[in-house]
């Protein structure tokens, strides 16, 4: 069921307990929450938290993905064909020289969350990239494929297209092995984050675990801080999804003293590492971990010292924002700052669980109409 058939994710839960024949009752039960939280996410009183939906999504044996739904498919023809001929050489670039500007360009529209911009441009350049690779066969060429295939993933996850993002992940290790020690690295951050995105926070850990060991035993100086740090990042996220504190403290104590290794936020690989980075990271897991104080706390302060940071990051912040001022009980706070994250990020927001989640239950605890709200929900094509 694609999440804008329905009003935002958590109105997936009711669909599919009542497809399985399950009560309420049962379902919570399964799921180790309480009825009138799963009552209240069913209304739309209440916003599903990832950490919760995981926890029901394996409770109906469905994966994190399948119950939050996907985003009706694109055409995604030429991607497929240029990710099917992987081991194909065909023929070579005209202008090698240009192929790193090109991945950098098509990370820059990544960076402004421009979906649909990255997936018309990904196709042809995953080929140029791929045949100069098998033609070169350099390490650093092969990074740019590796490069290429991270947009990809990211693509495929942004729009919970999760046969896509692993497929994307598989080719990525593949070209990793071929190329730069860094790249190695990055694929395995993008590798958890495909058991992010599918609920299996555990499994995610245990990915991030083991490449910090690798990064430690292959890399040295920035590298290995860049390299430590994006993992990092990722470990406190999938920790705070399992709302394991002692490990979510263990990774962001790590993501901060890797971040300490650089004067300002830096850009490699098409993912960003620093300090605003780490605490656009904090910001949204103590949302997930129900610290809404320290959340909204931490998202104020950093968005009123101004963001350095591209949409991709900007957006998430005020969506986060939004869901804890949300929890708070601030409707009118909460509102403000899911349209700020239209105003950042707007093809994120039209499919990002979050933003729509947000809108739901906004659109459900307004009593009266609301001229604000409406208009971004018909942006969302979220059916009221």
């Amino acid at each position: 069921m694609s999440a804008t058939q329905v009003p935002g994710p958590g109105a997936n839960v009711a669909a599919r307990r009542k497809d399985l024949g399950l009560s309420q009752v049962a379902l919570a039960r399964r799921a180790g929450v309480s009825v009138s939280l799963l009552s209240k996410i069913e209304v739309g009183d209440r916003a599903l938290s990832q950490g919760v939906g995981a926890s029901l999504a394996q409770a109906m044996n469905l994966a994190l993905d399948e119950l939050l739904g996907s985003s009706p498919e694109k055409d995604l023809g030429d991607l497929n064909w240029a990710i099917r001929r992987f081991d194909i050489p065909g023929d070579p670039p005209e202008h090698p020289e240009n192929l790193q500007q090109e991945v950098d360009e098509l990370n820059r529209l990544r960076w402004s969350t421009e979906l649909s911009k990255v997936l018309l441009r990904a196709p042809s350049l995953l080929t140029r990239v791929t045949n100069h690779a098998h033609l070169s066969g350099e390490p650093k060429a092969w990074t740019l494929v590796a490069d290429v295939y991270g947009v990809v993933y990211w693509l495929a996850a942004r729009h919970r297209w999760m046969h896509l993002a692993e497929l994307a992940t598989m080719k990525q290790r593949v070209a990793a092995s071929r190329a730069d020690p860094i790249a190695a690295i990055v694929a395995a951050r993008d590798e958890a984050g495909t058991f992010l995105n599918s609920g299996d926070f555990e499994g995610g850990l245990a990915v991030v675990d083991r490449a910090v060991v690798q990064t430690e035993s292959i890399l040295t100086g920035r590298d290995r801080a860049y390299g430590l740090g994006i993992l990092h990042l990722r470990g406190l996220t999938l920790a705070g999804r399992l709302k394991d504190k002692r490990t979510t403290s263990r990774h962001t104590a790590a993501a901060w003293r890797a971040a300490a290794e650089f004067s300002e936020d830096i850009a490699e690989h098409g993912i960003h590492f620093g300090a605003e980075n780490t605490a656009t990271h904090v910001i949204s897991t103590a949302s997930d971990m129900e610290q809404h104080h320290r959340a909204t706390d931490a998202a104020e302060n950093l968005l009123r010292g101004g963001m350095s940071l591209p949409a991709t990051r900007v957006g998430p912040v005020y969506m986060n924002l939004g869901r804890s001022q949300l929890a708070l009980g601030n409707l009118e706070g909460a509102l403000e700052s899911l349209e700020n994250a239209w105003k950042a990020a707007p093809e994120m927001a039209a499919v990002h669980p979050t933003s729509l989640e947000l809108a739901r239950v906004l659109v459900s605890r307004h009593k009266r109409s609301n001229e604000r709200l409406t208009k971004l929900v018909k942006r969302a094509g979220i059916a009221i």
